[in-house]
């Protein structure tokens, strides 16, 4: 099946059907796109442990992805943000119940508990908690928190006994926040990774970033490939790519009073200095597929097109890719993209409830890279 057809005849709200005559987009090596497990194989297990990585490894992703989080004393831990209660047992532990406190975080006041307020040896007794409320609980409580290193050790013992590369996608979680509260992530984790002897070009290494002085600065002090990711709030009921604060800008830029938006970074001139230090761009999926809304009745209300009585993703169509990919390989960029996820009531009717689907449709756009919390599936789509 021809998915460039489908996306053609999707744009068009036409049916859906299978085509020949429109030859599938190549990614800027021409290698096969990469799948990495976001926050491991998060759809299964509890994310960011080390049983939900080495699932994922069994799975076939090519790459795992540690969120980089910093403990009191310095120490570079997994998690997905400094904020612990979505994703432990934080909240209910009383011996911790004093450290719950309001920080500012990209501009938002939050009330939690933080990472940079426990040690290590802290953090080891919480325990992980699947972060989704609609997956599977049966597995909270199990799995510790793991140190980047031990996703290191992980990822090279895999490699070795699999005969194949595994690498890593670390991402560099609110990078001002942390440097604001004394405890910065970059230089940890170049020294981290220079230790490892993964500090060169061909390290299996992708370090990522919604900032980008940081990225810059990681660009001075190390060679492995770089990513510059593109965040939003939503999009509106035509597809169009919705920006609102804190979601609008690289909190950086908001810091320093730039007033350009992730979408600035798209124009011939923003991946022109996305690629001066940066080897992908790794914008949420909509800013390369977006979706829509139908009101085919005229009644001025979205179109409820499963009959289930809402609307919601499952009654969006798929709309016109847009130039994103091309813009970016012709600049230079790979591109990676954000985040797969098999459950129907997060896939675009057009797709009719099969995650395999929406993979094709990237796939077939010439994506560099996707995440996904269902590592087998992607795998399998490709």
């Amino acid at each position: 099946m021809n998915y460039l057809a489908i996306l053609g005849a999707a744009a068009l709200g036409l049916p859906l059907a299978a085509g020949s005559s429109v030859a599938q987009e190549k990614t800027l090596t021409g290698e096969r796109t990469l799948v990495v497990a976001h926050r491991g194989a998060s759809g299964y297990l509890p994310e960011h442990t080390l049983e939900a990585y080495a699932m994922a490894i069994e799975m076939g992703a090519d790459f795992i992805e540690p969120d980089l989080v910093v403990t009191k004393d310095g120490v570079l831990i997994a998690r997905h943000e400094p904020m612990l209660s979505g994703t432990t047992d934080v909240a209910n532990r009383p011996e911790f119940a004093s450290r719950k406190t309001t920080r500012k975080v990209d501009g938002v006041e939050t009330t939690d508990w933080f990472s940079g307020d426990f040690t290590l040896a802290e953090i080891k007794q919480l325990r992980a908690k699947q972060a989704m409320a609609d997956r599977d609980q049966s597995k909270n409580g199990q799995f510790q928190i793991p140190t980047l290193q031990e996703v290191v050790d992980l990822a090279k013992k895999e490699a070795a006994a699999r005969g194949r590369v595994i690498g890593i996608a670390p991402e560099t979680k609110h990078s001002t926040f942390h440097a604001a509260i004394g405890l910065p992530i970059e230089d940890r984790l170049v020294t981290l990774l220079k230790e490892a002897g993964w500090g060169g070009a061909s390290a299996p290494v992708v370090i990522q970033s919604f900032e980008v002085a940081n990225l810059k600065y990681l660009n001075t002090r190390i060679d492995v490939k770089l990513a510059q990711l593109l965040d939003a709030e939503d999009v509106d009921k035509d597809g169009n790519i919705v920006l609102s604060a804190p979601y609008a800008q690289p909190y950086d830029f908001v810091v320093v009073g730039d007033k350009r938006t992730y979408r600035d970074l798209l124009s011939k001139e923003g991946l022109t200095e996305v690629r001066s230090y940066a080897d992908i761009l790794a914008p949420w999926k909509p800013y390369i597929l977006p979706t829509k809304q139908l009101d085919a009745n005229g009644d001025g209300k979205p179109d409820d097109l499963n009959g289930d009585g809402k609307t919601d993703e499952q009654d969006r169509v798929l709309a016109a890719p847009t130039s994103v990919v091309k813009d970016a390989h012709a600049a230079g960029l790979q591109v990676f993209t954000w985040t797969f996820r098999n459950e129907p009531k997060r896939l675009a009717s057009s797709f009719k409830g099969d995650p395999a689907a929406e993979y094709k449709a990237f796939y077939a756009l010439g994506v560099d890279g996707l995440f996904s919390d269902f590592p087998d599936t992607a795998v399998k789509a490709r």
